[in-house]
């Protein structure tokens, strides 16, 4: 504390705190922003129905048929606003072609803002950064999405064509 510096140690610990409070809340309100601008945008980048796309919570059991509204993200379960990233899932569902049925793919995405720009954590993906003037500007996020989710079927079909598994595990034609 510096000699000129008419405040106490404890209204410099206030004045710090009240500084962090802003920056929480106003993390949490422009990722929130941010996420619903992602969950809007991802049925038309993958050319599907509204409804086949919700905001899930990132983690547990969920229900794609369910709207989460604001219980979709971290920031819902905690009684106290923090400076950390906002965290949710995004599930698409995908009716199947041979029956009525339908599958359902989650994965988490994490958002915080560093700088001049939202950090985008998609599973375990790179970061992308997409500048905080994020219109017209979702794509980088809206293809890891996507490819997260084309990725989980390519490694299993990897895994199921990979010769050292032919006597381990096996399907009756």
């Amino acid at each position: 504390m510096a000699d000129d510096d008419p405040r106490s140690r404890f209204e410099e610990l206030q004045a710090a705190i009240k500084k962090y409070g802003s920056a929480a809340f106003e993390n949490l309100i422009r990722c929130k922003g941010f996420a619903d601008a992602i969950v809007k945008a991802f049925p038309g980048y993958m050319d599907c129905d509204a409804d086949c796309v919700k905001a899930v919570p990132p983690m547990g059991p969920f229900d794609p048929r369910q709207d989460y509204g604001d219980q979709a993200f971290s920031y819902a379960h905690r009684q106290v606003i923090a400076l950390e990233p906002i965290q949710f899932g995004i599930a698409l569902t995908v009716k199947n072609f041979e029956d009525s049925g339908s599958l359902w793919l989650r994965t988490a995405i994490a958002i915080e803002i560093t700088g001049d720009t939202f950090d985008v954590f998609i599973a375990q993906q790179p970061v992308i950064r997409i500048p905080l003037d994020y219109d017209d500007k979702l794509e980088p996020v809206l293809e890891a999405i996507y490819q997260e989710f084309l990725q989980t079927f390519r490694v299993q079909v990897m895994a199921f064509k990979d010769k050292r598994f032919e006597t381990g595990i096996g399907f009756i034609p």
